[in-house]
């Protein structure tokens, strides 16, 4: 017979169970959120434009590009014909300006008169473009035809100052930024089809464009929606549809799936940045590192509720790990149980180095026991 000692310890681990019930499946609904459609495609054909034009920024405190900038000296020279000043290119010996090329993003529903940022970049030997101010620049696309019009002050966000043969410098002052500093002046003819859309995935996957398409297919109908590839879903609008092509779009961007990540793992051996999705996994392996020992064993434990109890028998997982530093090298296992998740944690418990870990995975994907593809940056 239990007495009431053993019922209020069976009644703590059954509580205890149950909280690693509810964070186990918090995690997994975690590691595979719904996100609506809108935010993993695009629709095909609306998309930015790319525009680029070549200006003077003016009003540099002799900050700006020197006499050996001859495309600088050379600009001015012809702007300033323009008003009417004739001036030779070696007249031109002003450091207050500099030569900059200014890049921006035309959306595929910009109208004339709409707001573009810009970024404008220094192209001479300007120690700073801080103070300055744009001149009127004509954007255009590769095409070679005029889209936007750009001009007014910067906005840098750093600086470059020095004397007595002493620099100090904050951030990057040779590239700025004018928000709205471009006007469109012409528009890009990018008109929806009346009845057909084509869906283009971010990050095609097969499986997510299936989900895609079933989604799609329950809510309006089959056939509504079908698959070309991993990244592409053609879509007719339903017959009984009674609204416009607009309404039809927002009310496929609002559907739900839970995209399928690929398992990956992406390494940045300059920053020593390891990232990884959730579902790496690795096969058994053995590896010595350095003077690194870890071994990672993961336990089934099945849980039997209280007789009587409305509880379930449920199966955990308890994942054990030893870490050790010696001064000898030795052999790190690792059981086809455990992900580098694990790995990763027990590598980071006794302070390796992103180097170190980094070292171990590209080993472990050598040895053809990492079941994901490895990304090196």
């Amino acid at each position: 017979m239990f007495n009431l000692k053993n019922q209020r310890n069976l009644v703590i681990i059954f509580i205890f169970m149950i909280s690693v019930l509810i964070i186990f499946n918090a995690a997994a609904a975690a590691n595979n959120p719904e996100v609506e459609i809108g935010n993993i495609t695009r629709i095909k054909g609306q998309r930015v434009n790319q525009l680029i034009g070549y200006g003077i920024v003016v009003g540099l405190n002799g900050s700006g590009d020197s006499n050996r900038s001859q495309a600088t000296v050379q600009s001015v020279a012809n702007m300033l014909q323009n008003f009417g000043v004739n001036v030779t290119d070696s007249q031109v010996a002003s450091q207050n300006i500099a030569a900059v090329m200014i890049t921006a993003e035309l959306p595929a529903v910009a109208h004339n008169g709409d707001e573009l940022d810009i970024t404008v970049s220094s192209i001479g030997d300007a120690d700073s473009l801080q103070g300055g101010t744009l001149l009127l620049t004509p954007l255009q696309a590769p095409n070679g035809q005029i889209y936007a019009s750009a001009q007014g002050p910067l906005s840098v966000g750093g600086y470059s100052v020095g004397g007595g043969g002493n620099q100090e410098q904050q951030n990057h002052p040779t590239v700025g930024k004018i928000p709205g500093g471009a006007l469109v002046e012409k528009e890009i003819n990018s008109r929806l089809d009346d009845d057909n859309l084509t869906y283009v995935l971010a990050n095609p996957n097969f499986r997510t464009a299936s989900q895609i398409v079933s989604t799609i297919n329950s809510n309006f109908g089959d056939g509504t929606a079908r698959a070309a590839d991993a990244s592409t879903i053609n879509i007719s609008m339903p017959d009984n549809f009674n609204y416009g092509m607009v309404d039809f779009i927002a009310e496929l961007n609002s559907l739900k799936v839970t995209p399928s990540v690929k398992a990956r793992v992406v390494i940045d051996e300059r920053t020593g940045t390891v990232v990884f999705s959730h579902n790496v996994h690795i096969s058994t392996v053995a590896v010595a590192h350095g003077n690194l020992s870890v071994s990672i064993t993961t336990d089934e434990e099945v849980s039997q509720p209280p007789p009587f109890s409305e509880g379930e028998t449920t199966v955990t997982e308890d994942v054990q790990i030893e870490v050790e530093e010696g001064q000898e090298s030795n052999m790190l296992i690792v059981s086809q149980e455990n992900t580098i998740e694990d790995l990763v944690t027990a590598l980071n418990a006794i302070g390796a180095t992103p180097r170190d870990i980094i070292s171990i995975i590209q080993k472990i994907d050598a040895a053809g026991s990492l079941h994901a593809e490895l990304e090196i940056q």
